[in-house]
């Protein structure tokens, strides 16, 4: 299934000729024209109507016309379960063995870019190192469980997609917390993780997502038959009582 809603907005290009022989910082006021006359033009842009903003029929965006797949989930952060979010995934394969999903918080347009997550199957991920195994997650119960769904797929072909789902690992960062109220996306990127057992997901959540997208109870029955994947051990760290998050700080600068 292709996404093509994100070709719907026209680029904005604000070119800056400089010197090539003059490697310097713009000063301050060169600074404070040039994002007054970008905040103008942005302004201007959103006040256009709308048929004007559309890219033309001619226009070509491959990397969003990779996607090819739409996926609903339920994160959670790592170290605090009592945060989830619902996580709309559109989805494009890099190879055979590896997909690229970045995550919206709806379906809808105007939907805001919380975050991303790359898939790997069994064998990458076994061949990765302890410490970078923390930082992922395994799929098997979100499959089992019925957490996992494809919107709009026919029930057969999505079961064929679990199957195929189920034995790989993710690694999730979500940059925008929207769970909190917040209107940016402020602070560094938080590290995500999923659910591994029944109980854990939370009823009103649970109840939110079955609202887009039908029953979570009726989609765990139809993968009952669906055989359970190996777990690798390192995956959902969390589970042995030491979460992985990241931590600001900060360096020396180094300037060449």
């Amino acid at each position: 299934m292709i996404l093509a809603c994100l070709g719907q907005r026209q680029i904005l290009k604000l070119g800056v000729h400089l010197n090539p022989q003059k490697k310097q910082f713009f000063d301050m006021k060169t600074r404070t024209l040039l994002m007054s006359s970008l905040f103008a033009a942005a302004v201007a842009f959103a006040q256009t109507p709308e048929k004007t903003k559309s890219a033309p029929a001619s226009a070509n965006f491959p990397p969003i016309g990779d996607i090819h797949a739409h996926v609903c989930g339920i994160h959670f952060y790592s170290g605090d379960m009592a945060r989830q979010i619902i996580a709309e995934h559109y989805c494009s394969h890099l190879s055979d063995e590896v997909l690229q999903c970045v995550l919206y918080d709806s379906n809808k347009p105007g939907a805001r870019l919380i975050g991303v997550e790359y898939i790997v199957s069994a064998k990458i991920f076994e061949s990765l190192p302890p410490e970078e195994k923390k930082l992922w997650h395994s799929h098997n119960y979100e499959v089992k469980s019925g957490v996992l769904t494809a919107p709009g797929m026919a029930d057969a072909a999505e079961k064929d997609l679990m199957k195929a789902l189920i034995g790989t690992y993710g690694k999730t960062w979500h940059m925008w917390q929207v769970d909190r109220g917040d209107k940016l996306p402020l602070g560094i990127p938080q590290l995500m993780m999923a659910f591994t057992a029944d109980g854990q997901a939370k009823a009103n959540i649970i109840a939110d997502r079955d609202k887009l997208y039908g029953s979570t109870a009726a989609k765990k029955m139809a993968r009952a038959d669906i055989a359970d994947a190996k777990h690798d051990p390192g995956a959902d760290g969390w589970q042995k009582g030491a979460a992985v998050q990241l931590d600001l700080k900060t360096v020396q600068a180094t300037v060449q």
